[in-house]
């Protein structure tokens, strides 16, 4: 784990710049009929269109795509596909990292396809709400388990699942560095947080089971029981100011 400085920050700061945007741009190409490819095809161009920045996960681990495409019950690392076509009704988590000058930025989002069903709305509203709170609890002289319980504390009571087999992550000069940030935990336990952490916060859940289990493309994570999941993430600062959200805003934590 290598702490960044305020500048290095910055740095860090323009990468996740670039994701907020494209994440403006995509949520209105979201929509029935278009190809997960598609939507790779347009990340990649809009990434490499910003003078230095590539995407981060293309030939990560032997991965293909430039974007991870995961609808419905598929939790991470879908790949994309000409033959993969939203239908109304879907969900699709869009997760994406870019590396610009030397600096990892990631994040997610999981996007509506038209007109979605109350439980996947639902969902979409909890475990956004989860990443929100998760933020909050970010500071400098807490714990990384304080994360992971702000996380719980949003999910209990609402009858879904934290997919508890995966977890966040530092963010660097690489896209996946120490510490490990996990969805579940005791406030006061776990790594101290200090100033200069620069962590990808991700809660992922789903409606139905926390079981998961890989396709047999290798890469695909789903649910075991079919049912829909929802993953948001942020790459996250930690300032002396409070948590910092470098790659684009949500609804109660601004970005600064």
């Amino acid at each position: 784990m290598e702490l960044k400085t305020p500048a290095e920050i910055e740095e860090l700061a323009r990468g996740g710049a670039i994701i907020g945007e494209l994440f403006r741009e995509l949520e209105g190409r979201v929509e029935p009929g278009v190809s997960t490819l598609q939507l790779d095809s347009f990340a990649e161009e809009f990434i490499r269109s910003n003078p230095g920045a590539v995407p981060v996960f293309k030939g990560l681990y032997g991965f293909p795509g430039s974007l991870c495409t995961s609808i419905n019950e598929e939790i991470v690392h879908g790949i994309p596909s000409a033959t993969r076509v939203l239908d109304e009704g879907d969900i699709i988590s869009l997760d994406v990292g870019i590396k610009l000058d030397g600096w990892c930025s990631d994040s997610c989002r999981t996007f509506p396809v038209g007109e979605i069903s109350p439980d996947k709305a639902r969902l979409l509203a909890v475990t956004r709400e989860a990443l929100e709170r998760a933020i909050e609890a970010a500071v400098c002289g807490g714990h990384i388990g304080d994360i992971g319980h702000a996380v719980e504390s949003v999910v209990e009571g609402t009858g879904f699942a934290i997919v508890r087999d995966l977890v966040g992550h530092g963010v660097g000069r690489t896209v996946h560095e120490d510490p490990q940030v996990p969805n579940r935990g005791e406030p006061g336990k776990g790594l101290e947080l200090r100033e200069g952490m620069v962590l990808a916060i991700e809660p992922m859940i789903a409606i139905g089971t926390h079981r998961i289990r890989t396709l047999s493309d290798k890469w695909t994570m789903v649910t075991t029981d079919g049912s829909p999941s929802a993953h948001f993430e942020h790459t996250v600062a930690l300032t002396t100011e409070g948590p910092r959200v470098l790659t684009g805003e949500v609804s109660s934590v601004s970005a600064q």
